[in-house]
């Protein structure tokens, strides 16, 4: 069932999950369940797909429903990162029918929300899998939801970039801009950190990029709302010498011509921030 690097962390799926039946359970439970199922029954159900994708979430499903009864069996059909097609199943669950039918949308929501990142990042990592470049996720992602948004980039063969404000340097315009020019943003970052943690600076035109290459570069470059004939010029000037990102405005028809233009990497929000759900349902099984 582990997808990508393994899978997710079990503490972080169990708070997330926990939070999440807590909102939904209120304060006297699944009432309607309760009026209308007996305390005895069972139920298998299934889970499959509505639509195509890429399939995220698995550990966040299975442990919304052993949050509820431990006893309740959730057998994956499927691994995290597997192509889905319309029916597709994507797990069987067999247990205690009350708990099993109140864990029911908490599992899909996770399910669909992180299936809908993977499969619009695999939309993206399709259109340039002809070059080296990567799809990379930003910090644009649902607050709460971080660490697993990013799982589901990985699910449908993108990277990440850093995950928050603390494990690498980001040096945007307004940090320039505050800090008065390009090298003292780079004086002060070099200055501030430690040998393990990188440093990526943010140019918006070839001549501040000269600047960056002139006074020392950093580990990459965000090259910002540049189009194909700047990029490649742009890689062309690092020559090597720093890893190049291209960002900005990046859509699934122009993404194949920025790839083309040999950056290693582009960034974009959308696959996280705009990603739509995709379709997943739970229905008894048949037979």
């Amino acid at each position: 069932m582990s997808g990508p690097l393994g899978g997710l962390d079990p503490i972080a799926v169990r708070r997330a999950v926990e939070a999440t039946l807590t909102e939904d359970l209120g304060r006297a439970g699944d009432i309607t369940t309760a009026a209308t199922i007996p305390a005895s029954a069972t139920a298998r159900l299934v889970i499959a797909a509505r639509q195509p994708g890429r399939l995220a979430g698995l550990q966040l499903a299975q442990a919304a429903f052993a949050a509820l009864d431990p006893s309740i069996v959730f057998a994956a059909e499927l691994v995290d990162g597997a192509k889905l097609a319309p029916g597709a199943v994507i797990a069987r669950v067999e247990g205690p029918a009350r708990p099993a039918l109140s864990a029911e949308r908490t599992a899909l929501n996770f399910l669909g929300r992180l299936s809908g990142v993977a499969t619009a990042t695999a939309a993206y990592a399709d259109r340039v899998a002809h070059t080296a470049a990567k799809i990379c996720c930003t910090r644009k992602t649902t607050p709460g939801l971080r660490v697993f948004e990013k799982y589901a980039v990985r699910c449908g063969g993108g990277a990440n970039h850093r995950f928050g404000l603390d494990d690498a340097i980001l040096i945007k315009d307004n940090h320039i801009a505050v800090a008065g020019s390009i090298e003292a943003a780079l004086d002060g970052a070099k200055a501030y950190i430690g040998h393990l943690v990188k440093i990526e600076i943010e140019v918006d035109t070839l001549e501040q990029l000269d600047r960056v290459i002139a006074h020392g570069g950093a580990d990459v470059v965000l090259l910002d709302n540049m189009g194909p004939d700047l990029l490649r010029e742009a890689v062309a000037r690092v020559g090597g010498r720093m890893a190049t990102e291209a960002s900005g405005n990046v859509s699934l028809e122009t993404v194949a011509a920025i790839a083309e233009t040999g950056v290693d990497l582009i960034s974009i929000g959308r696959i996280t921030h705009s990603a739509p759900t995709l379709d997943l349902g739970l229905d008894v099984a048949v037979g």
